[in-house]
């Protein structure tokens, strides 16, 4: 009995605790990077809204007018009612799908930051000797948490520690005149 005490001590495992979210809002680089992101949505919504209020005011007036048009006229304009329903379509399923610009955007402004912070945590990670470091960001329900086991500050000032000295590096070259 023991021995397998002793045993399941030994596989104990140090966790941590870090918040990724709370981090990226610490980095300015980030929220502007955001925010442009979003200036560009924005852009993207107006876009969509004038395309919209063109399509209903051309399949509005197609219904008010239908019984007075005949023959080519009818086709034409239920023609060009269908051509803007369809680059309506094709306009969101680029821009806002899961596969559409919004999400590689995304994807390619989070990349460099997330890269930033991984490496942060692994190296707070081996300095504290930690097994296992969650994400308190990524819904993981913490109830309680110790301060003691939040790492997120030890995270966010090695991150500014690093953006310092490469500052200082820098400026050390630019003085120097190496680049």
């Amino acid at each position: 009995m023991l021995f397998v005490c002793v045993n399941s001590f030994t596989f104990a495992q140090k966790i941590g605790v870090v918040d990724t979210n709370y981090i990226l809002s610490k980095m300015p680089q980030y929220t502007e990077a955001q925010a442009r992101l979003d200036n560009q949505i924005k852009a993207w919504e107006v876009e969509l809204q004038k395309m919209q209020s063109e399509y209903d005011a051309k399949k509005t007036s197609l219904e008010n007018e239908r019984v007075l048009l005949f023959g080519d006229q009818l086709k034409q304009r239920e023609t060009e009612v269908k051509e803007l329903d369809k680059n309506i379509k094709k306009f969101i399923e680029e821009k806002f799908s899961g596969d559409g610009e919004i999400n590689k955007f995304r994807a390619n402004l989070a990349k460099p930051f997330q890269d930033q912070i991984w490496n942060a945590i692994k190296s707070v990670t081996e300095k504290n000797t930690l097994g296992i470091v969650l994400d308190k960001s990524n819904n993981l329900n913490v109830v309680f948490l110790d301060k003691k086991y939040d790492y997120t500050d030890k995270v966010l000032e090695l991150l500014k520690g690093s953006k310092d000295e490469i500052k200082k590096i820098q400026n050390k070259e630019t003085r120097t005149g190496i680049k």
